[in-house]
């Protein structure tokens, strides 16, 4: 199988066969599939200048597939998972899929969110759920649009040191600093709750008024240490639906290094994973992104380990809380 185009917002990843999430099976046409949940990368987020269109972390959705290639994949699709307290599927029948990467237009740099938004529509409409690796946090801008779908409000769930409410910067309203500015003008997210923002970053005072005047709820990383990932939890309303959206370096640099913003103080593996498990069994999580990861910067693959487990324990979460109804 050569790298080719084809007419769909998506294009089959190098080689003779597609490399794929612990080689789930490869999907690249939408319109008619059937799947439990998909991966689908979005390497391309919308630049602040011309010579950030391809950056560090449009290299990560493929770098997250091939770290689970070297792994025995075997292993983690069949051994017990003391993560999940099982296999990864719990032997159901359990269909999952990765849709590759969603193509950019060099004639057209914003041709690939109109692109990104086809394949995500085409997704969210089979019901399935969609797992997006990015790319910059530009990258969840085009799904959060496609959440209208749903034809109910939502709560968005961030995960971040940033608190990415910029308005514009460069004239761009759609880059890495401005998705949850973004969402807050979507009808269909309600809720936004905020998780881990600490150190120096793009807010200034301005953004952070106009995200607490929005009704936000801002959750501090001290705040959060200091009461407990429990109580933080408990601070976002039961019942979902809910969409998750990750940025690494939301989490501590000692698990995520590989990012551009190195920031002490961040979410430990265990907050992260019991966020993730109690999410998936307070409500419907339609969806959850992972972004900013920078694979230049990772450190004997931590950060690459990190995400392949997150993904993983959001994936066996989904099965165990009986999303399919598969047995």
């Amino acid at each position: 199988m050569n790298k080719k185009q084809i007419h769909s917002p998506i294009v089959e990843l190098p080689g003779e066969s597609p490399c794929t999430f612990l080689d789930f099976p490869f999907v690249d046409q939408l319109d008619d599939f059937e799947a439990d949940i998909a991966l689908l990368g979005i390497p391309f987020g919308m630049p602040y200048s011309p010579d950030t269109m391809a950056n560090d972390q449009s290299r990560a959705p493929d770098a997250i597939r091939h770290f689970t290639n070297k792994t025995d994949i075997a292993y983690t699709l069949n051994h017990y998972d003391w993560d999940l307290r099982g296999p990864l599927l719990d032997n159901r029948n359990v269909k999952v899929v990765d849709c590759g990467n969603v193509t950019a237009d060099m004639s057209d740099h914003r041709q690939h969110y109109v692109r990104a938004e086809q394949a995500v529509r085409k997704i969210f409409a089979q019901n399935t759920t969609l797992i997006t690796l990015g790319g910059d946090h530009g990258v969840p801008i085009p799904v959060l649009r496609e959440l209208e779908v749903f034809e109910t409000a939502i709560t968005l769930v961030h995960i971040d040191a940033h608190l990415d409410w910029r308005d514009e910067i460069n004239g761009e309203t759609q880059g890495y600093s401005s998705p949850i500015r973004r969402a807050s003008e979507m009808p269909w997210i309600d809720k936004i709750v905020q998780i881990g923002m600490r150190g120096i970053g793009s807010a200034r005072s301005s953004e952070v008024e106009d995200a607490l005047a929005y009704g936000a709820t801002v959750i501090d990383a001290y705040e959060m240490h200091e009461m407990g990932i429990e109580a933080t939890i408990d601070r976002i309303l039961d019942g979902g639906p809910y969409y998750i959206t990750i940025d690494a370096d939301g989490l501590d640099p000692s698990i995520m290094p590989a990012v551009m913003a190195q920031t002490p103080g961040g979410l430990t593996w265990v907050q992260i994973r019991k966020l993730l498990h109690s999410l998936v069994n307070k409500g419907k999580v339609l969806g959850m992104d992972i972004v900013e990861i920078a694979p230049q910067y990772d450190v004997g693959n931590t950060t690459m380990i990190h995400a392949e487990r997150l993904i993983c324990n959001f994936i066996g979460a989904c099965v165990r809380a009986d999303y399919y109804g598969n047995i």
